[in-house]
């Protein structure tokens, strides 16, 4: 259990089981589907905001992105430059018209603009995506309780989310939105407890500025890149306009989102909740980030593992222990020859001793490649990639006793939220727009309100058991973070494209955009196979496409007036 003390597990699982119990006794009442996949309507903009934050920041976003800053610096805060303009779009144009339809799920309101086909396919294409993202937010956790327990990774991954899954079924969304807004203070004020740590542990002599110099000469902070780069993943271009178009679509149209502002006492409260979340978003972004890259400063005159998945090491030296050890001793010749660099470049930061740290910093990174090359020799199959074990390892192995329990509680509050809104999203989903629609279509009488709200927590947890399953295959992706936002980015452009059209072509009916939405997801899923184009790019040409394919199609078919909203 590493260095995981009493107090530890006292602050995690009193933080923890204290937020859950509070979301299943305030929404015990729960007595039908409507309240089950809605809520009760009641809730106010610093609860919808909060919910909406600890949605999307999921225990990737706080095991992940400090590792993205740790090991590619700050460029990866661009991905979010869009998303306060799409706060905006979405508060005005998507808010007001489900509120004023009354809609359940997003994808109600494609068949009250077009038909039940395109309800269908914008329906699939969230199941899909959602259904995997899901998975791997919660595969992210169970890396940490693996590590901490000794518990093998499978079976972490399924305690966990057996976990997850009661908790959703018995509570509904009113049980999530109100435990995430707990969870989010939590997250918040362990994120700035470990940034204000890490700075603290830098050496005598080493002064925050000095931190943020070394990290500048060796590109840890490079944060805005005004390259128009088409295969770069992040640059200002493709953060504008790629991530405004991922943020449009995942706020205004990914069910796990639409639910947490639909639950809204009034439009006021869900736009207010859509405004906060845009205003601190980037800030809260900018800061893990940044906890990283001090994290990477940290280990500049500090000794890091050799390898951070611990685990892996140890099974490589007692199979190899001669090579190991004869590394680590070649590590820590590296890692003088790099403090000794930091240390005079904090001294002198001229060209000449900047150049010595990137050599020393080359030579550090030589050795790591190496004992990577020994463990995939000594253990075939065995996955090297250790990017993700990062702040992990350096919770455990330097926080003080009881931040280390409060930094664990922050990762896996946020694992519970995004994995919970997921899980209710895709059973409303399912049963709404799929389950429910098809007894109408076949005619079947209205059934009563316990039977939906049964068949709702059934899609639950039938989803909760294909997401375990995503979750046990979930570490063959370099980063958590970056696979995250490429499944969503594979799915979101064609989805948006729908509402694009739903909402601002009026004169375009169902079979252009269905035909638009085909061609567009197939085009994406072309690009991501067979191109380099950076991912945030294909949010903008799923949506393009739809709206070009549908305008064309248009055209070419004979006029009929669209179906009146």
């Amino acid at each position: 259990m590493g260095r995981v003390s009493s107090l530890d597990w006292v602050v995690l699982l009193g933080s923890v089981s204290a937020i859950v119990l509070f979301g299943a006794y305030r929404s015990r009442h729960v007595r039908d589907a409507e309240t089950y996949l809605r809520g009760d309507g009641s809730l106010r903009w610093p609860t919808i905001g909060l919910s909406i934050m600890a949605t999307q920041a999921s225990a990737i976003t706080f095991i992940s992105t400090p590792a993205q800053g740790y090991a590619d610096g700050m460029r990866f805060v661009q991905f979010y430059f869009g998303l306060p303009l799409a706060m905006i779009v979405i508060s005005a144009v998507f808010v007001p018209v489900y509120y004023r339809l009354g809609v359940r799920t997003a994808y109600e309101y494609l068949e009250h603009r077009f038909d039940a086909r395109v309800r269908f396919l914008g329906g699939l294409l969230f199941l899909i995506g959602r259904g995997l993202g899901t998975g791997i937010t919660l595969y992210a956790p169970a890396i940490i309780l693996s590590q901490l327990l000794g518990w093998p990774l499978q079976a972490t991954i399924w305690a966990i989310g057996g976990v997850v899954i009661v908790y959703t079924v018995i509570g509904g969304n009113q049980a999530v939105s109100l435990t995430q807004k707990h969870q989010m203070i939590v997250m918040l004020t362990g994120l700035a407890v470990a940034a204000i740590v890490v700075v603290a542990k830098l050496p005598d002599g080493v002064a925050p500025g000095d931190a943020v110099r070394l990290a500048g000469a060796l590109g840890r902070m490079d944060i805005v890149s005004f390259d128009l780069d088409f295969a770069s993943r992040y640059n200002f271009w493709s953060g504008l306009t790629g991530g405004f178009f991922l943020a449009l679509s995942y706020f205004g149209t990914d069910q796990s989102q639409v639910q947490r502002y639909l639950s809204g006492a009034s439009v006021g409260e869900s736009r207010l909740g859509l405004l906060f979340n845009g205003l601190f978003k980037v800030p809260m972004q900018f800061l893990i980030l940044f906890t990283g890259v001090m994290v990477f400063v940290f280990y500049l005159f500090a000794r890091p593992p050799l390898h951070f998945d611990a685990p892996t090491l140890e099974r490589a030296a007692a199979a190899r222990p001669a090579e190991v050890a004869a590394l680590e001793a070649r590590f820590d010749r590296a890692l003088d020859e790099q403090r000794t660099a930091a240390f005079a470049y904090v001294a002198s930061p001229d060209d000449a001793a900047g150049q010595r740290l990137r050599d020393a910093a080359k030579t550090v990174d030589g050795v790591r490649a190496d004992a990577k090359l020994l463990i995939r020799d000594a253990l075939p199959g065995t996955e090297t990639r250790d990017t993700d074990h990062v702040f992990l390892s350096f919770v455990i192995a330097h926080m003080p006793i009881g931040l280390v329990g409060l930094l664990i509680a922050v990762i896996l509050c946020a694992a519970m939220s995004a994995v919970s809104s997921g899980l209710i999203s895709l059973g409303a989903t399912t049963t709404v727009d799929f389950y429910l629609r098809a007894r109408t279509a076949l005619g079947r009488p209205r059934a009563s309100a316990q039977h939906d709200l049964r068949a709702s927590k059934l899609a639950t947890v039938a989803w909760g058991l294909a997401v375990l399953g995503f979750a046990s295959v979930a570490s063959l992706f370099e980063n958590l973070i970056q696979a995250v936002n490429i499944l969503g980015s594979i799915f979101y452009g064609t989805i948006l494209g729908l509402f694009v059209v739903a909402l601002f072509l009026r004169r375009v009916t169902a079979t252009p955009v269905l035909v638009g939405a085909i061609v567009a997801e197939a085009t994406v899923v072309a690009l991501f196979f067979l191109s380099d184009l950076g991912f945030l790019w294909f949010n903008v040409i799923g949506c393009a496409i739809v709206v070009a394919v549908s305008l064309l199609v248009q055209l070419v078919l004979p006029s009929r007036p669209p179906r009146e909203v």
